[in-house]
Formats: C-alpha cells, structure tokens, sequence
C-alpha cells in the first residue's frame, strides 16, 4: 500500500520552461552571453540552475564565477516573474486532490532552489497539504542523491515500500533507484520516453489520470 507519493517539480506537477527559459536568457544577454530557444533550454533542465548556466554558458565561458554570477542576475528576475506563463499540467489539480482525499501523504523533491519551489507549490496549489516541499539547499547534494527521498520519508514516517515517486526524467528515475522506491515515469516533461525507459521504471505514463489508477492497485 502507498501511504507516500513524492512528486518532482518542473516538468512533472508544473510546466515551467518558459519562465526558466527567459530568467536564463535575460541573464545571459545581461553579461552579453549568446541565448538559446526555449526548446534547447528544456534539454538543460534537471540538474539543478548551476547545471543549467553551466550547460547554457558558451565553451570556453563554464567557470564557476560565470556561472554563479549568471545565478545572481537568474534568480530576482526568476522570483519576479517565475510566474508569467508557468501553469500545472493537464489533470495534475484533479490528480493531487485525490490523493489528498484518499488520505495518502504529498511531498516535492526538486532540483530547484528551495525558495522558488516552496513559492511555486504554494502558488498554484492552495488547497493542497504537502507534508514536505524540499528544493535544492545550501550544502545538500542535489538528485539523483537520494538523499531528499530519503529525508523526506524520515518526516513522513514511511517505509520505501510505501513510497511512489513520480519525475518525468533520468536523473528522477536515477533517484528512485537510488533510493530503492517504485517510481513513475511522466512523459508529458522535459524528457523523451526513450530516456525514461532505459531506467526501467515500474511505469511509464502519458495521463495524470493513469498515476490514480496505479494508486488504486496499490491500495
């Protein structure tokens, strides 16, 4: 039975990179940086931002003073407009309220930093109880550690067995393994089928519908 469902952040509960792809972009036109569309900033998405300016800074440019200057200027325009064009995927709302109402725990293990993830969740679901909301964190490794699954069953008092955990990429899939959880991979994110499969989750999704249906089976 699952008493614990551990949702990832972008590109799972909420469609997010259009304001990711224009806070990436302002802050590399700011320090005269090429940018990028938005399709290749997606592929840039999962690691956490400091991947992500890393892969975004040109060859040659990927210093750590580069990047953490890229991150100064990404996160007050993120703060401001992170919400611009951001908005739950399809079925998403009707899927967390049901788990909500069948009693079952909600957490949020992301690779965003912690105050853009705990701003978003509480943004755009309200009316949802989380048990925990974790970002990325000064001084905490970022998934695929297993670290935050495994924190986060700490607080929720769960067993692996009772946990399902639901990403829509490698490194999601990479951290239920690691973590020795069941996990689902979406595949309405950031990431192909093709990518989610070579983990070999115990499933794969298209419909925030079917992730009811698995709950119920495992009830």
């Amino acid at each position: 039975m699952k008493k614990l469902v551990i949702f990832d952040l972008d590109g799972t509960l909420l469609y997010t990179v259009p304001d990711i792809a224009a806070a990436t972009n302002h802050a590399l036109a700011y320090y005269g940086y090429p940018t990028h569309p938005e399709n290749v900033i997606a592929t840039f998405i999962g690691n956490g931002i400091n991947k992500l300016f890393e892969r975004a800074l040109p060859e040659g440019e990927k210093s750590e003073e580069n990047i953490l200057k890229i991150r100064k200027e990404f996160i007050p325009y993120y703060n401001e407009h992170g919400r611009d064009f951001t908005r739950p995927f399809p079925g998403i709302e009707e899927l967390l309220e049901y788990i909500r109402k069948e009693g079952i725990m909600i957490a949020v293990a992301s690779n965003k930093y912690q105050q853009a993830t705990t701003a978003l969740i509480t943004h755009y679901f309200p009316t949802i109880e989380f048990i925990a909301i974790l970002g990325q964190r000064e001084g905490i490794p970022t998934k695929p550690d297993k670290g935050i699954v495994e924190e986060i069953c700490t607080i929720a008092e769960a067993k692996k067995d009772e946990v399902l955990y639901v990403g829509d990429s490698g490194v999601d899939m990479q951290t239920a393994i690691n973590a020795q959880v069941d996990a689902v991979g979406v595949t309405w994110g950031c990431r192909p089928r093709s990518e989610l499969s070579r983990y070999a989750p115990k499933w794969i999704v298209d419909d925030a519908s079917e992730i009811i249906e698995i709950l119920k089976e495992n009830s």
